[in-house]
């Protein structure tokens, strides 16, 4: 294999390819990177949950393939002067040579390398934009322990041409709904899928105008696309494509749970204000927060209180100014999971809505010409006394 492409189109493509490397992987292949040169150039990596591919265009002088060290080729490719890559693979080597700088890598057997699964199905096309901001916002609940697999996803409910993420780790709780263009009109269908993995793949298609969602729901052999759900079997796949890039991921199994009844239907109360000046307060006012203690709120017409300490360690306050009406509540929650229901509100103005301070709070932007709201977050209070 003999190949010439620009380095920022190498290490791009590398960069998107390699976010599919184990960290520890069961194999020795399975950390490489296959570099495969026929029309253009394609890079792979796959863990057996996720897969990565990048099709870039390449001055191929021969064709040929190589798989070589992921993590190695990622951290050269960043480092390389602005000039031509010539990549160069035989004999168990494939040497780098960019300006001045030359690498020589010693390659993986192929043979030994597994085939990267087929693309699921296309079940329909989503703006790349919106599609990023609103995995950002769907997954800001998502659980971080892995001993509850299920709580760790994101799930996504598709009912024609809208599509509601929704994540949760049983204390807070955020969803959002987004317009996409299905394949078919009357698709239907939910799955749950790694956040993490959704959030990097949103995040790293940002440069096609649109993403290209494909489906294999668990149980489903034909591709028809056919109704379904959450699975037993954890079989089922879905796949992104956009820009020349394409990822597939395992989709996750368990129960998920029914969040529609969580969603308060009516409020006591409500409040108003400026989303920075809220979330510069309660950042202030946490730094005496020891860790698990809860920031305090206290709304009375025109004004929130702030509040954070007790008598036996520092303390402190601070008033703001706020839209309230309802009778005067005392709430108080976690204020790292206030912040990040904050930053996730997609609006200069955040609307408090509350039904007991001892029930969760609804936290909201200025809702859409239809009185409608797509982004919404649940967030579960914290007892006092």
């Amino acid at each position: 294999m003999k190949i010439v492409l620009e380095r920022d189109v190498l290490a791009d493509a590398v960069a998107w390819t390699a976010r599919a490397l184990p960290a520890r992987p069961t194999v020795p292949v399975l950390a490489g990177i296959r570099l495969q040169a026929a029309d253009d150039l394609v890079l792979s990596s796959f863990d057996y949950d996720v897969s990565a591919q990048a099709r870039v265009p390449v001055t191929i002088e021969e064709p040929g393939s190589a798989l070589v060290s992921g993590r190695l080729l990622a951290e050269i490719s960043r480092s390389l002067p602005a000039k031509p890559v010539h990549i160069a693979a035989e004999a168990g080597r494939a040497v780098l040579t960019c300006g001045s700088a030359t690498f020589t890598l010693l390659t993986m057997p192929e043979d030994e390398y597994p085939a990267l699964p087929e693309m699921p199905p296309a079940a329909g096309t989503v703006g790349s934009d919106a599609f990023a901001t609103a995995v950002a916002q769907s997954a800001t609940a998502a659980g971080r322990d892995d001993t509850l697999p299920a709580l760790t996803g994101v799930r996504i409910e598709i009912d024609g041409d809208t599509l509601t993420m929704v994540s949760t780790d049983r204390y807070r709780l955020a969803v959002r709904e987004l317009r996409w263009t299905p394949a078919r009109p009357d698709l239907t269908a939910a799955v749950l899928v790694p956040a993490k993995a959704l959030v990097d793949t949103a995040r790293s298609l940002t440069s096609s105008a649109q993403v290209s969602i494909a489906l294999a729901l668990p149980g489903q052999d034909d591709g028809s696309g056919e109704a379904g759900g959450l699975g037993g079997s954890g079989d089922g796949m879905i796949g992104f494509e956009g820009s020349g890039r394409r990822t597939t991921t395992r989709l996750l199994s368990g129960e998920f749970p029914r969040h529609q009844s969580l969603l308060p239907k009516t409020v006591s109360a409500a409040a108003e204000l400026p989303v920075s000046v809220l979330a510069e307060s309660v950042r202030r006012v946490a730094l005496v927060a020891e860790r698990n203690t809860p920031v305090r709120l206290a709304f009375s017409p025109g004004q929130l209180v702030l509040e954070a300490g007790t008598g036996d360690e520092a303390q402190a306050e601070e008033v703001v100014e706020a839209d309230f009406t309802g009778d005067d509540l005392s709430i108080a929650f976690n204020p790292q999971y206030l912040l990040d229901g904050l930053s996730a509100v997609d609006s200069d103005t955040v609307r408090l809505s509350f039904t007991d301070p001892g029930k969760p709070a609804l936290l909201t932007g200025k809702p859409d010409p239809d009185g409608s709201q797509e982004f919404r977050y649940l967030l579960m209070p914290i007892r006092l006394g």
